[in-house]
Protein backbone atom coordinates (compact mmCIF):
# COMPACT_ATOMS: atom_id res chain seq x y z
CA UNK A 1 0.00 0.00 0.00
CA UNK A 2 1.15 3.20 -1.11
CA UNK A 3 1.21 6.04 1.75
CA UNK A 4 -1.21 9.33 1.08
CA UNK A 5 1.33 11.72 1.75
CA UNK A 6 3.38 9.89 -1.22
CA UNK A 7 0.49 10.02 -4.00
CA UNK A 8 -0.03 14.03 -2.20
CA UNK A 9 3.22 14.45 -3.13
CA UNK A 10 3.02 12.86 -6.84
CA UNK A 11 0.00 15.32 -7.30
CA UNK A 12 1.42 18.41 -5.65
CA UNK A 13 4.79 18.63 -8.36
CA UNK A 14 2.33 18.80 -11.28
CA UNK A 15 -0.66 20.92 -9.90
CA UNK A 16 -0.39 24.43 -8.04
CA UNK A 17 -2.09 24.71 -4.63
CA UNK A 18 -4.80 25.86 -5.63
CA UNK A 19 -6.19 23.71 -8.27
CA UNK A 20 -5.21 20.52 -5.87
CA UNK A 21 -7.85 22.45 -3.16
CA UNK A 22 -10.13 22.61 -5.85
CA UNK A 23 -10.22 18.96 -7.24
CA UNK A 24 -9.58 17.54 -3.80
CA UNK A 25 -12.94 19.52 -2.73
CA UNK A 26 -14.88 19.11 -5.42
CA UNK A 27 -17.83 16.66 -5.68
CA UNK A 28 -18.80 14.88 -8.62
CA UNK A 29 -21.35 12.21 -9.66
CA UNK A 30 -21.58 9.47 -12.36
CA UNK A 31 -24.93 8.06 -13.38
CA UNK A 32 -24.06 5.02 -15.77
CA UNK A 33 -20.77 3.26 -15.29
CA UNK A 34 -20.97 1.53 -18.65
CA UNK A 35 -18.11 2.38 -21.13
CA UNK A 36 -18.55 6.18 -20.59
CA UNK A 37 -18.92 6.34 -16.67
CA UNK A 38 -16.17 3.88 -16.23
CA UNK A 39 -13.81 5.60 -17.65
CA UNK A 40 -14.67 9.26 -16.49
CA UNK A 41 -14.48 7.88 -13.14
CA UNK A 42 -11.15 6.79 -13.59
CA UNK A 43 -9.75 10.19 -15.55
CA UNK A 44 -11.43 12.30 -12.16
CA UNK A 45 -9.84 9.50 -9.89
CA UNK A 46 -6.46 10.23 -11.42
CA UNK A 47 -7.12 13.79 -11.51
CA UNK A 48 -7.42 14.09 -7.98
CA UNK A 49 -11.16 14.64 -7.70
CA UNK A 50 -11.81 14.42 -4.30
CA UNK A 51 -15.49 13.18 -3.57
CA UNK A 52 -17.57 11.24 -6.37
CA UNK A 53 -21.09 9.33 -6.14
CA UNK A 54 -21.28 6.29 -8.70
CA UNK A 55 -24.55 5.05 -9.65
CA UNK A 56 -25.49 2.05 -11.69
CA UNK A 57 -27.51 -1.07 -11.45
CA UNK A 58 -25.91 -3.19 -14.03
CA UNK A 59 -23.32 -6.28 -13.19
CA UNK A 60 -20.03 -6.82 -15.54
CA UNK A 61 -20.46 -8.97 -18.99
CA UNK A 62 -17.99 -10.27 -21.55
CA UNK A 63 -19.64 -7.77 -23.67
CA UNK A 64 -18.20 -4.90 -21.46
CA UNK A 65 -14.41 -6.17 -21.95
CA UNK A 66 -13.95 -4.40 -25.51
CA UNK A 67 -14.40 -0.37 -24.13
CA UNK A 68 -14.91 -0.39 -20.11
CA UNK A 69 -13.02 -0.10 -17.08
CA UNK A 70 -13.29 -3.84 -16.19
CA UNK A 71 -11.44 -7.01 -16.26
CA UNK A 72 -12.15 -10.62 -16.57
CA UNK A 73 -11.49 -11.05 -13.43
CA UNK A 74 -14.65 -8.96 -12.38
CA UNK A 75 -16.85 -10.52 -14.45
CA UNK A 76 -20.53 -11.12 -13.21
CA UNK A 77 -19.81 -8.44 -10.28
CA UNK A 78 -22.13 -5.39 -9.95
CA UNK A 79 -20.21 -2.65 -11.87
CA UNK A 80 -20.73 -0.35 -8.35
CA UNK A 81 -17.93 -2.80 -6.64
CA UNK A 82 -16.05 -3.63 -9.74
CA UNK A 83 -15.31 -0.20 -10.42
CA UNK A 84 -14.33 0.38 -6.53
CA UNK A 85 -11.90 -2.02 -7.42
CA UNK A 86 -10.09 -0.51 -9.92
CA UNK A 87 -10.14 3.08 -8.55
CA UNK A 88 -8.54 1.78 -5.38
CA UNK A 89 -5.89 0.66 -7.70
CA UNK A 90 -5.52 4.17 -8.50
CA UNK A 91 -5.87 5.93 -4.80
CA UNK A 92 -7.39 4.69 -2.36
CA UNK A 93 -7.70 7.77 -0.61
CA UNK A 94 -10.51 9.34 -2.46
CA UNK A 95 -14.16 9.66 -0.83
CA UNK A 96 -16.00 7.25 -3.34
CA UNK A 97 -19.75 6.26 -2.72
CA UNK A 98 -21.72 3.88 -5.00
CA UNK A 99 -25.37 2.96 -5.32
CA UNK A 100 -26.42 -0.06 -6.93
CA UNK A 101 -29.77 1.62 -8.37
CA UNK A 102 -31.36 2.20 -10.94
CA UNK A 103 -32.30 6.05 -11.91
CA UNK A 104 -35.40 7.34 -12.04
CA UNK A 105 -37.61 10.58 -12.67
CA UNK A 106 -38.69 9.97 -9.27
CA UNK A 107 -35.20 9.28 -7.26
CA UNK A 108 -32.98 11.37 -9.12
CA UNK A 109 -33.10 14.52 -6.93
CA UNK A 110 -32.68 12.36 -4.01
CA UNK A 111 -29.76 10.75 -5.27
CA UNK A 112 -27.58 14.01 -6.81
CA UNK A 113 -28.82 16.52 -4.39
CA UNK A 114 -25.19 16.70 -2.81
CA UNK A 115 -23.09 16.95 -6.10
CA UNK A 116 -23.05 20.30 -8.16
CA UNK A 117 -21.91 18.10 -11.53
CA UNK A 118 -23.36 15.53 -12.55
CA UNK A 119 -22.54 12.96 -15.50
CA UNK A 120 -24.55 11.46 -17.85
CA UNK A 121 -23.32 8.33 -19.11
CA UNK A 122 -26.12 6.23 -20.19
CA UNK A 123 -26.53 3.52 -23.07
CA UNK A 124 -30.18 4.50 -23.93
CA UNK A 125 -31.51 7.72 -25.59
CA UNK A 126 -34.69 7.88 -23.35
CA UNK A 127 -33.07 7.70 -20.05
CA UNK A 128 -29.89 10.21 -21.28
CA UNK A 129 -32.90 12.22 -21.77
CA UNK A 130 -34.90 11.63 -18.29
CA UNK A 131 -31.68 12.41 -16.41
CA UNK A 132 -30.86 15.86 -18.40
CA UNK A 133 -34.87 16.88 -18.27
CA UNK A 134 -35.46 15.90 -14.69
CA UNK A 135 -32.11 17.51 -13.68
CA UNK A 136 -32.71 21.05 -15.58
CA UNK A 137 -36.19 21.11 -15.12
CA UNK A 138 -36.30 20.03 -11.30
CA UNK A 139 -33.13 21.53 -9.85
CA UNK A 140 -31.27 24.73 -9.76
CA UNK A 141 -27.64 24.48 -9.84
CA UNK A 142 -27.00 20.63 -11.06
CA UNK A 143 -24.59 21.00 -14.11
CA UNK A 144 -25.36 17.93 -16.09
CA UNK A 145 -22.05 16.85 -18.96
CA UNK A 146 -23.84 14.17 -21.01
CA UNK A 147 -22.09 12.15 -23.51
CA UNK A 148 -24.23 11.53 -27.13
CA UNK A 149 -22.80 10.50 -30.79
CA UNK A 150 -19.55 7.66 -30.30
CA UNK A 151 -20.58 4.66 -32.39
CA UNK A 152 -18.32 3.34 -35.05
CA UNK A 153 -14.78 3.93 -36.23
CA UNK A 154 -14.98 7.74 -37.65
CA UNK A 155 -12.67 10.66 -37.19
CA UNK A 156 -12.29 11.51 -33.23
CA UNK A 157 -11.80 14.80 -34.50
CA UNK A 158 -15.44 14.75 -34.69
CA UNK A 159 -15.86 14.50 -30.86
CA UNK A 160 -16.29 17.63 -29.24
CA UNK A 161 -17.97 19.56 -26.32
CA UNK A 162 -20.37 21.82 -26.82
CA UNK A 163 -22.21 23.79 -24.16
CA UNK A 164 -25.58 23.90 -25.50
CA UNK A 165 -27.12 25.29 -22.59
CA UNK A 166 -26.86 27.19 -19.03
CA UNK A 167 -26.59 23.62 -17.35
CA UNK A 168 -25.89 21.36 -20.14
CA UNK A 169 -23.08 20.23 -21.93
CA UNK A 170 -22.61 17.49 -24.35
CA UNK A 171 -19.62 15.73 -25.35
CA UNK A 172 -19.78 13.59 -28.74
CA UNK A 173 -20.25 14.14 -32.53
CA UNK A 174 -24.19 14.15 -31.70
CA UNK A 175 -25.10 12.32 -34.56
CA UNK A 176 -23.37 8.52 -34.34
CA UNK A 177 -26.24 5.84 -33.22
CA UNK A 178 -25.43 2.62 -32.70
CA UNK A 179 -27.12 0.43 -35.52
CA UNK A 180 -26.28 -2.81 -37.40
CA UNK A 181 -22.85 -3.36 -37.99
CA UNK A 182 -21.88 -0.21 -36.42
CA UNK A 183 -21.24 -0.86 -32.39
CA UNK A 184 -19.21 0.43 -29.96
CA UNK A 185 -15.39 0.25 -29.74
CA UNK A 186 -12.84 1.34 -26.86
CA UNK A 187 -11.49 4.06 -29.19
CA UNK A 188 -14.37 7.01 -29.50
CA UNK A 189 -15.84 5.82 -26.40
CA UNK A 190 -12.56 6.70 -24.24
CA UNK A 191 -12.34 9.74 -26.18
CA UNK A 192 -15.90 10.66 -25.58
CA UNK A 193 -15.54 9.81 -21.59
CA UNK A 194 -12.26 11.97 -22.16
CA UNK A 195 -14.28 14.61 -23.17
CA UNK A 196 -16.67 14.32 -20.50
CA UNK A 197 -13.71 14.17 -17.53
CA UNK A 198 -11.97 16.93 -19.40
CA UNK A 199 -15.24 19.38 -19.29
CA UNK A 200 -15.85 18.15 -15.41
CA UNK A 201 -12.42 19.47 -14.52
CA UNK A 202 -13.04 22.86 -16.61
CA UNK A 203 -16.20 23.73 -14.35
CA UNK A 204 -14.71 22.52 -10.83
CA UNK A 205 -11.46 24.84 -11.91
CA UNK A 206 -13.54 27.77 -12.97
CA UNK A 207 -12.71 27.53 -16.46
CA UNK A 208 -15.02 28.68 -19.42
Amino acid sequence: MIAKEELDRAFDSRFSKEMQEKLRNARVAVAGLGGLGSNIAVALARSGVGHMLLVDFDRVDTTNLNRQAYGISQLGKPKTQAILEVLAEINPYLDIRCSLTKVTEKNAIELFKEYPIVCEAFDKADQKAMLINTLLEKTSNTIIVSGNGMAGVGSCNDIKTVHKLGRLYICGDEKTDIEEGVGLMAPRVMVTAGHQANQVIRLILGLE
